[in-house]
């Protein structure tokens, strides 16, 4: 058996096994890197679910212009 061609032969193939790991370790970080996704940004909000807030908002600026006139009364 050829010692020098089984050695070169080795060599190319740890050299094909690191090139290997290089890559999946870069994957690897560039993966923990990259922020998660959908956990950035503000809520998004469907039409059902602006529709409420603005209902809700209208009934709690009406209340608190009534509870100004209200105490504008009382104080005349």
């Amino acid at each position: 058996m050829d010692f020098d061609k089984a050695i070169r032969e080795l060599r190319r193939q740890m050299e094909c096994v690191d090139q290997a790991i290089q890559f999946l370790e870069s994957f690897v970080d560039a993966r923990r890197t990259r922020p998660a996704a959908g956990k950035r940004g503000r809520k998004q909000m469907g039409a059902r679910e602006r529709r409420q807030v603005s209902l809700r908002m209208k009934r709690y600026w009406e209340k608190r212009r009534k509870a100004r006139r209200s105490a504008a009364a009382a104080g005349s």
